[in-house]
C-alpha cells in the first residue's frame, strides 16, 4: 500500500510571480504545467549558476559567493 501524504517539493520560486512575468512578455493565457516548467528549468538553472560561483568563490580563496562571481558564472555559462 503506497501512502500518500501530501508532502510536495518546496519550489524555490513562487508561482504567481513567474506565471505574472510570462504574461508581461507576451503570453495571454499561461498553463499551470507551463508555469511549473519554467520554474523547474529555473531551480537546475540558479543551481548550476550558483555551483559555478561558488567554485570561483573557492578558487578565490573566500567562502562568500559575491555578486561578481555570480557575474562571471553567468557570463561562462
Amino acid at each position: 500500500m503506497i501512502l500518500n501524504l501530501g508532502i510536495k517539493k518546496m519550489a524555490a520560486f513562487a508561482w504567481s510571480p513567474l506565471r505574472a512575468l510570462m504574461k508581461k512578455a507576451g503570453a495571454e493565457i499561461v498553463s499551470r504545467a507551463a508555469v511549473d516548467k519554467l520554474m523547474d528549468y529555473l531551480e537546475e538553472y540558479a543551481k548550476t549558476l550558483t555551483g559555478c560561483a561558488l567554485d570561483i568563490a573557492k578558487h578565490s580563496g573566500r567562502k562568500k559567493v559575491t555578486q561578481n562571481d555570480m557575474k562571471i558564472a553567468i557570463n561562462l555559462i
